[in-house]
């Protein structure tokens, strides 16, 4: 699925949040879902099962966090750091899909690591930007 295909299906009621105004946080939202469909993959062999649990709940956080931040209303201090923990989260989940490595295809893999390069990317350049979070 294409992210363009993904957006397609997000409902209303998530594209109505101001935070859907930063385009990361769509971004981190699509990774998860793709990242959920992986985990059913590593979750055929008892190895890979560790790796599937960390891996959603880092993937789930990299949204959550923004959603965190940008939800404590809009002191910019406050939603530097919850973008701190999602840009962690964002290599904690890069982590994961490294260690899965081998039970998911190469193809996936590289696409997740440009997807996470671009995610955290995004999450660099809010960080760096000064006023408050987008509306």
């Amino acid at each position: 699925m294409t992210y363009e295909e993904w957006e397609r299906t997000v409902p209303a009621a998530i594209k109505r949040e101001p935070v859907w105004g930063f385009y990361g946080y769509r971004k981190a939202l699509f990774l998860h879902d793709l990242a959920w469909d992986d985990c059913g993959e590593l979750l055929r062999d008892d190895r890979g099962r560790a790796v599937a649990y960390q891996l959603i709940r880092s993937a789930g956080s990299i949204g959550g966090n923004i959603e965190e931040g940008h939800g404590r209303g809009f002191v910019r201090k406050e939603y530097q750091q919850f973008l701190r923990y999602a840009l962690g989260s964002a290599r904690e989940t890069k982590g994961s899909y490294f260690r899965g490595r081998r039970m998911l295809s190469p193809a996936v893999v590289e696409a997740r690591f440009s997807l996470l390069d671009e995610i955290i990317a995004l999450i660099v350049t809010e960080m760096g930007k000064s006023g408050r979070p987008p509306k």
